[in-house]
């Protein structure tokens, strides 16, 4: 949700009328990110359809994944988003925009494209690399080689001589059962839909991930625009930063970072969705205390949740030297502040996006499917992170990482020259990052060309018809 956000307000920002699509739940986080904005460019715009949460056999306000009681009522969602299609459709008949760039997760989206004549966009809110190895490992099938869950492989025909292993993939290559055969349907879907698409667009710039990029057009034949990172391009345009509310005043958080040597500050994030076990937690807090490292600490917080035993001992015991934020935090303005020097993260394609973006190192721990491969593109190929051990994707308790391993990877990514040059090298990145986004830039280019190819095309769509 947050880059559909981001790339609503480019499009906006280029002149272009853009109107987010979502339902009644999820409206107020779309109207508050925009509140800002609409203040400088007024061509945004949202419109609402109604969620069929009972008819999909979902609970009422089961409207984003967020909300969904159960992970086994997953496919139960994705069936139910199906159900938005005639609704759909009869907002394209009052609207009549030019474009539809819908979510890879919609794989209807085309169809209803083509029953209007309009060009519909895949939108990807993941990298290059990470769509290169899942559409090779789909197609070559190396994980059926290996004689153990644990053996390494190649991912054949990919540049960059990427290992993995079977316990880092996702179900839909490794299991049978009836949740991951629905998942696998979907996935089939989308790849059917995306092969009739009019192209895909990829929060990404190519001086990050240009091999794969490359690879994804030429050897794998998609018509792909890279126009990230999304982040930087909104750093500018929106002086709020900030897409939810944060659990902490942000000036009190920047002010306590402000009293820090600069790259002094370990960040350690998971996202918004991942739920970790206490005994995990617990051995992150001894980790970081065993570091020696200042950090700030974000912890998932909602209603169901009990205060992490011994959380508040061990705040206690760290005040000074930890920060530990209960809930959402202002999180772009906390990865650009001189303080930061590195970040624990669990990969998600947004924050590894931002972390890149701000010049900050990582120490990977991936959680869910593709984030294994997201770790693969920091460690291996960019080399500006150090993975912290984590080995297979579904979390299970008998991997888990203990407290050494975090102090380990703390002390790499903080310390020596190892550190030093993984700094550099993030710092350059993150300089690319800034002039991809700007006049000239590669993303600038990619994005203008798009706007400029989707105009000629309506164009020659009134002409044909009049």
């Amino acid at each position: 949700m947050i880059p559909t956000i981001d790339m609503a307000k480019i499009f906006a920002s280029k002149g272009v009328k853009a109107t987010i699509v979502t339902t009644p739940l999820n409206k107020p986080f779309f109207s508050r990110s925009i509140e800002q904005f609409k203040i400088h460019f007024n061509n945004i715009d949202i419109q609402t359809i109604k969620f069929p949460c009972v008819e999909g056999g979902l609970p009422e306000g089961c409207e984003n994944v967020d909300a969904i009681p159960t992970i086994s009522l997953l496919p139960t969602f994705f069936t139910a988003t199906k159900l938005l299609q005639q609704p759909f459709e009869e907002l394209l008949l009052q609207q009549k925009p030019h474009c539809i760039v819908a979510d890879m997760f919609f794989p209807w989206a085309t169809d209803s494209a083509t029953k209007f004549g309009i060009p519909r966009i895949v939108f990807h809110a993941t990298g290059f690399f990470s769509l290169c190895v899942s559409q090779c490992l789909e197609q070559y099938e190396p994980f059926k080689n290996v004689s153990s869950e644990t053996e390494e492989f190649f991912i054949p025909n990919l540049p960059g001589n990427i290992k993995m292993t079977r316990l880092q993939l996702p179900n839909i290559f490794t299991k049978n059962d009836a949740i991951t055969q629905n998942i696998a349907k979907l996935y089939a879907e989308m790849r059917e839909s995306e092969a009739r698409s009019y192209g895909v667009i990829v929060n990404s710039f190519y001086e990050l991930d240009g091999v794969y990029a490359d690879y994804y057009r030429e050897v794998l034949g998609k018509k792909e625009w890279h126009i990230g990172p999304f982040s930087v391009y909104n750093r500018d345009m929106d002086t709020s930063y900030c897409r939810k509310e944060p659990s902490i005043n942000k000036h009190e958080c920047l002010k306590w970072l402000d009293t820090k040597d600069i790259n002094s500050i370990v960040y350690v994030c998971f996202g918004s969705k991942n739920h970790f076990l206490n005994s995990q937690l617990k051995e992150i807090a001894m980790g970081l205390e065993a570091s020696g490292k200042d950090f700030v600490w974000v912890v998932k917080k909602n209603a169901e949740d009990r205060e992490i035993k011994g959380l508040l001992e061990f705040e206690k015991r760290m005040k000074g030297k930890g920060l530990i934020i209960r809930g959402w935090s202002p999180q772009l303005l906390i990865l650009q502040h001189k303080a930061i020097g590195a970040i624990v993260t669990h990969c998600g394609w947004n924050l590894t996006l931002e972390s890149v973006a701000a010049g900050v190192p990582m120490i990977t721990w991936p959680i869910a499917p593709e984030q294994f491969y997201n770790e693969k593109l920091v460690t291996d190929v960019l080399k500006i992170g150090v993975p912290v051990g984590a080995k297979t994707w579904d979390g299970k308790v008998s991997d888990k990482v203990h407290w050494d391993a975090v102090e380990k990877a703390v002390k790499k990514v903080m310390e020596g020259e190892e550190a030093k040059e993984m700094r550099n090298k993030a710092k350059v990145l993150a300089k690319m990052a800034k002039k991809a986004v700007e006049e000239g830039g590669s993303s600038y280019s990619q994005l203008n060309a798009l706007i400029e190819e989707l105009g000629s095309l309506c164009h020659h769509q009134h002409i044909s018809k009049e």
